[in-house]
């Protein structure tokens, strides 16, 4: 039963590998369905046609920059927070909690006005061409309301930061039952096409901030209290938010800066048939690998948390522990979703034009699970520096492999060797197979450094 006393605080600084558990496991079904907004919509608009697919794939990296603003922003709110309430100070917590919304309202609001200018000609860079008109249909209603995507996702982060990963578990369950029966009527029964897809993803969005704020402001019984009573500028807490927030908004934009720098390269290597293909797949791979970045997810509160009251080996303990429940859990998926690989892609192309990407979709899927397993030392352990407020370094470690290693792996082998869009497919594997072991290694050696000088 949820109430307002700290025994989730008192979890977060117990037993780490029992903390990690305990705020995974929401945090996987919440993450889950955050991904199936994108996939839902993929799913109905797919009977559109391909070019309407595609047009939705073209504003996927736009939609990502406003989630990955949202997810940034709130990995600095549930830094900030764990590491005051690891200190055991409740006001600086608290003060926090209202900084971290605040920031986020007035971060959302410039980040529109700026995606609303330069919408068409981001989608004219991309290559989206003969879709261009679906993608600023759909892009459009989405951007106008962005505010409520990227406060969602923010406020998350101070649930998170109290320990308390169910509440947006329960907030997103509604949403998604939302989003799942408006798609069609919005889509097809009035007839607003991929219009209608983002209208329903934005009701289901303001959704979620109403459950939110009723838990906060008429409910009442969270442990922290972001009220304006409670604000009180510091430039510690202000600098606590963004040197992690800012970079992990930044290594989250990356990853939408490289969906559209490999859409282009499909472009120019295949069509935008295969833009089509990579969009939906790439919407599975995120289904896919949801367990491990959610177990990362927790584990920046569970490490903040001790890093603020200098329980360091407990650092230790949890990012090994994280590791390797992530393991078992990559290899599991990595199977399942190899075997069953071609029914998978057939959700996406049972009808219309849609059926034409049908085979390299399937490959798409059965092949990109190759990189999986390393992700479950890379993810981990990216999050590490997060959770010792090293978000600059998390960042280049993002930016290292998607933008660095994964890009020049795709550009070699489709576009200097000419394997084409296959090519493509295994760069993204191999600059993750690199990537992620460098990662798990780096942060290894950072955590043996704050052993030996604890």
């Amino acid at each position: 039963m949820l109430s307002n006393d700290s025994s989730n605080v008192d979890v977060m600084l117990g037993n780490p590998k029992r903390a990690l558990l305990k705020m995974s496991l929401p945090l996987i079904v919440s993450l889950l369905i955050s991904s199936f907004y994108n996939l839902i919509d993929a799913a109905w608009v797919s009977g559109l046609g391909a070019d309407a697919l595609a047009g939705v794939g073209f504003f996927t990296p736009i939609f990502m920059v406003l989630v990955g603003f949202g997810n940034g922003l709130g990995a600095g709110a549930s830094f900030a927070i764990s590491k005051y309430i690891g200190e055991e100070n409740k006001l600086k917590a608290d003060n926090a909690s209202i900084h971290s919304i605040l920031f986020d309202i007035i971060v959302s609001l410039i980040l529109t006005i700026a995606l609303l200018v330069f919408l068409n000609p981001i989608l004219k860079i991309m290559g989206a061409g003969q879709t261009i008109n679906y993608a600023a249909d759909y892009g459009m209603i989405l951007l106008i309301g962005s505010i409520f995507i990227i406060l969602s996702n923010a406020l998350y982060g101070v649930f998170r930061g109290e320990g308390d990963s169910k509440r947006p578990m329960y907030a997103m369950i509604a949403s998604a039952i939302l989003n799942i029966i408006l798609d069609p009527i919005f889509i097809y029964t009035l007839n607003l096409g991929v219009r209608g897809a983002a209208i329903a993803t934005l009701i289901s969005a303001v959704f979620v901030i109403l459950i939110l704020i009723y838990w906060f402001y008429i409910k009442k019984d969270t442990y922290l209290k972001p009220n304006l009573s409670n604000f009180n500028f510091n430039k510690d807490i202000s600098r606590d938010i963004i040197k992690v927030g800012i970079p992990a908004s930044i290594q989250l934009l990356n990853n939408a800066f490289f969906a559209a720098v490999f859409s282009a390269l499909l472009v120019y290597v295949g069509s935008t048939d295969s833009v089509a293909v990579y969009s939906t797949g790439w919407r599975i791979v995120i289904i896919s690998t949801t367990p491990l970045l959610a177990i990362g997810t927790a584990l920046i509160s569970v490490i903040a948390a001790n890093f603020g009251a200098k329980n360091y080996k407990n650092i230790q303990i949890a990012h090994r522990y994280a590791m390797k429940v992530s393991l078992m859990l990559a290899v599991v998926v990595m199977v399942f979703t190899n075997v069953f690989a071609g029914e998978i892609s057939s959700i996406f192309t049972s009808g219309g034009s849609s059926a034409r990407i049908s085979a390299e979709l399937t490959s798409f899927i059965a092949w990109i699970v190759i990189y999986y397993p390393t992700m479950a030392v890379g993810v981990p352990s990216t999050y590490v520096f997060q959770g010792i407020g090293k978000g600059i370094t998390a960042m280049f470690q993002t930016i290292m492999r998607e933008t660095g290693f994964t890009i020049f792996f795709a550009v070699l082998f489709s576009v200097v060797l000419n394997y084409g869009v296959w090519g493509a497919w295994m760069g993204i594997v191999l600059g993750e197979i690199v990537s992620n072991n460098l990662t798990g290694i780096w942060a290894d050696w950072e955590i043996k450094k704050l052993l030996k000088f604890n």
